[in-house]
């Protein structure tokens, strides 16, 4: 996932591993990141990442499950502008997750979702509040980009 400059933007990093999205994020200007890792390891890697490259300080890591512990990173999930998500291929992750931040208040207007995935996994072109914008093909992986519209 190639991501712009993001100066000012709020991040989370949702099935992070080692944090390198929500890493790329914050060395692009993004004034914070929030990473979701239930794996141990992974988290290990991703706080000696953020250590070492001076980022710790402008970074939460969380270890929760996805999608069910969305609910204990509503606060940094309802002032982000933009939500990074490479789960797992299969297509169920995604698809959960998705719904889970396409429903009413998960999001604020406008933020962005940017979804990692193989190309098997049929992903909706709407979940709720969430409208595909855009999807990008690199050969088995996919990169499809959605949008909250509307208000509340």
């Amino acid at each position: 996932m190639a991501l712009e400059p993001l100066e000012g933007v709020a991040v989370v990093d949702l099935f992070a591993g080692s944090g390198s999205l929500g890493i790329e994020a914050l060395s692009r200007g993004a004034v914070r990141a929030d990473f979701v890792e239930s794996d141990r390891d992974a988290r290990a890697a991703l706080d000696a990442n953020l250590r070492d490259l001076g980022l710790a300080e402008r970074a939460k890591v969380w270890g929760l499950a996805l999608p069910r512990g969305l609910a204990r990173i509503a606060g940094p999930l309802v002032e982000a502008d933009l939500v990074l998500i490479d789960p797992p291929y299969g297509g169920a992750l995604a698809r959960a997750t998705l719904e889970a931040l396409g429903a009413p208040g998960a999001l604020k207007p406008d933020a962005r979702v940017v979804l990692e995935h193989h190309a098997k996994d049929a992903l909706p072109e709407a979940s709720g509040r969430l409208r595909r914008t855009r999807e990008r093909s690199y050969g088995e992986t996919v990169v499809s980009t959605y949008r909250v519209e509307g208000r509340e």
